[in-house]
């Protein structure tokens, strides 16, 4: 990984990556009921067909090291996906804005899903590993998902530039 400080302007430093991660697995969650200054909304952008971007609110959880989001096939962030998998998963944390850039890979590793699904049902999404091992069924989801099954997809991070929100401040960009 090679970090750049994007702003070494009255002395900023280069943010610690392991201290952005740190925040990324605590409790930001957009679990039901959540709310407060703890409640983040993590935003996924991806291609259209015609070039132009595509940014939806999406239930992201980070883990191992990445964000992991959920989508059915007929959405319009599935079909963008499945096209060009370019995409980059944002979220403002009390520390920090982040932004992480690299390609969405769509996961058909019955374990993984399971691994996957047991951390949104624990974070408050009551979801399972439907039948065929690989998608994901809920009572509820955003309406704009479309009927099940959903599948998980992870992001495979090329870079991430992090803004610090807390003093003493600084912009950093990772390239992995």
């Amino acid at each position: 990984m090679k970090a750049k400080n994007l702003d070494d302007s009255n002395g900023m430093q280069i943010q610690n990556w392991d201290s952005v991660t740190a925040v990324l697995g605590r409790d930001i969650d957009q679990a039901p009921e959540s709310g407060g200054p703890t409640r983040h909304t993590t935003w996924l952008t991806t291609i259209n067909a015609d070039g132009t971007p595509h940014v939806t609110a999406v239930g992201a959880v980070w883990v191992d090291g990445t964000y992991w989001f959920q989508t059915g096939d007929a959405t319009q962030k599935g079909k963008n996906v499945a096209r060009d998998p370019r995409c980059s998963m944002s979220v403002s944390a009390n520390e920090f804005d982040l932004v992480v850039n690299g390609t969405a890979e769509k996961i058909s590793d019955p374990a993984t899903v399971g691994r996957i699904a047991a951390v949104w049902a624990e974070g408050g999404w009551p979801c399972e590993v439907d039948e065929s091992g690989t998608g994901l069924t809920a009572p509820f989801n955003a309406p704009a998902t479309g009927p099940a099954p959903w599948y998980v997809y992870r992001i495979n991070p090329r870079s991430a530039v992090s803004v610090s929100t807390v003093a003493p401040g600084g912009t950093t960009r990772w390239t992995f």
